[in-house]
């Protein structure tokens, strides 16, 4: 699984590099390990320059009993200071934790202040699927 640090590296706004933010109609369902972690249809589609688009979802269709804040912090010249969190499965049941596997941007510059609060899930680790 990419680490935070893995993100790849951007050094400024020039260059012709764009984070555009769209709002989305699509069902989008995240699950990790087998178990359903959000369910959708608002999510906030990210398309940023030599990325895959990210789905942002508001933090109310996403089950955060299922995960614990980190202190992993990283910064983006074009989004800002991103928070993470773990997914640490329910209370009781021994999942396998997977650090740091979804980001929100608590204060993200102007540019993209939609995705306030809203979180993406690194695909590497959680399954995302997306119905138009």
């Amino acid at each position: 699984m990419p680490t935070p640090a893995s993100h790849p590296k951007t050094t400024g706004t020039s260059g012709g590099h764009r984070v555009d933010v769209e709002r989305g109609a699509q069902h989008v369902t995240v699950t990790i390990d087998g178990r359903v972690v959000a369910d959708s249809t608002r999510p906030l589609l990210v398309h940023e320059t030599g990325l895959p688009v990210r789905y942002y979802l508001p933090p109310e269709d996403v089950d955060l009993t299922l995960f614990e804040p980190t202190d992993t912090h990283t910064i983006c010249p074009f989004k800002g200071e991103a928070a993470y969190w773990t997914y640490r499965g329910p209370a009781g049941e021994g999942a396998e934790p997977r650090p740091d596997v979804v980001w929100a941007y608590p204060q993200p510059i102007e540019k993209v202040s939609e995705i306030k609060d809203h979180l993406s899930f690194y695909d590497e680790v959680a399954k995302i699927d997306v119905a138009k």
